[in-house]
């Protein structure tokens, strides 16, 4: 599927919420009229995007083999922080730093939904490697829930470059693995920080653990040996909401 075309109600209204949308048309199931559709034909409006009425069957050919909910948008290209962009971001903040590292995280879905989560804990951005890692996708940004949108994505040429960088910037970064001795819940999170997730089914690679401050296992009870990675980021990033919350 064309990777400039996102899908689903909720995705598209999203991208038509923010101040300037990337939106550049829409394509609208010409069966669908509830309050919805009502509200996204009011925000096209207000963006000044054209609306086509279409039928399923073109709606299929313009999303294929997904779930578009008779709602399809084709949108300039949703754009990627790079090093220099993200050390911006970092440096600009004015509370301490909260970020999620995904460690070659290959499945959309899974990236969509690390962003979602990441969005809820108040993370600053997530970031990932260019190299054997899911970008910002079709099926990403509609799993994102509209998080895609909102959360600055960093896509870097060299990890290990980075987290260097954000090591030097007193950005403090806590990896993850299940022999580690050091529980999550006895970590010290408030200040700025990167959680550090790895792969689905491999976990961070041995290069980008020995990068990080400190390595963290996640308690878990009963038989499971891992956690799904949006998982793993959600009780890591909420752990964190919490110490800086109290």
């Amino acid at each position: 599927m064309d990777p400039d075309v996102i899908f689903g109600l909720h995705a598209v209204q999203a991208a038509l919420d923010v101040p300037v949308s990337r939106i550049k048309e829409i394509w609208l199931a010409a069966d669908r009229q509830d309050q919805r559709v009502d509200a996204l034909l009011k925000a096209a409006e207000q963006q000044g995007v054209v609306v086509h009425k279409a039928e399923r069957d073109t709606l299929d050919k313009i999303a294929p083999n997904v779930q578009h909910q008779g709602c399809a948008a084709r949108c300039k290209p949703l754009e990627s922080l790079d090093e220099k962009g993200l050390m911006t971001l970092v440096e600009s903040l004015s509370e301490p730093a909260l970020l999620l590292i995904l460690d070659g995280v290959q499945d959309p879905h899974n990236l969509g939904a690390c962003l979602r989560t990441a969005e809820a804990a108040g993370a600053h951005a997530v970031i990932a490697p260019k190299d054997r890692a899911s970008g910002l996708t079709a099926t990403a940004v509609k799993i994102s829930s509209g998080a895609a949108e909102r959360v600055p994505f960093a896509q870097v040429t060299n990890l290990s470059r980075l987290m260097r960088e954000l090591q030097d910037a007193g950005v403090w970064l806590v990896g993850t693995s299940g022999d580690s001795e050091l529980s999550l819940f006895q970590a010290e999170l408030k200040g700025s920080m990167a959680i550090v997730l790895g792969a689905e089914g491999k976990g961070i690679r041995r290069l980008t653990r020995d990068n990080c401050d400190q390595v963290v296992y996640i308690p878990m009870q009963g038989e499971a040996e891992s956690l799904n990675v949006s998982v793993a980021a959600g009780v890591c990033l909420f752990e964190a909401y919490r110490q800086r919350h109290l």
